[in-house]
């Protein structure tokens, strides 16, 4: 267990770079957008704001990779 734990450590993409960070703050926006989903009146615009650029982002990448193919 040791040895694949170092191995996380160390990957080119694990928690010492931004590679691991960036995704899993991101997760979390998601899954406190999820949270919000019981509140009808929506209350908290930052939160939707970076949801919303988040969205459009995604889907910008998602055509370019499509045009790309």
């Amino acid at each position: 267990i040791a040895n694949k734990l170092l191995a996380f450590w160390n990957h080119p993409a694990g928690p010492k770079t931004i590679h691991f960070w960036a995704p899993t703050f991101k997760w979390g926006i998601s899954i406190a957008n999820i949270a919000d989903f019981s509140n009808y009146n929506m209350k908290n615009w930052n939160l939707f704001s970076v949801n919303f650029a988040m969205a459009r982002m995604g889907l910008y990448q998602l055509s370019r990779k499509i045009k790309q193919n």
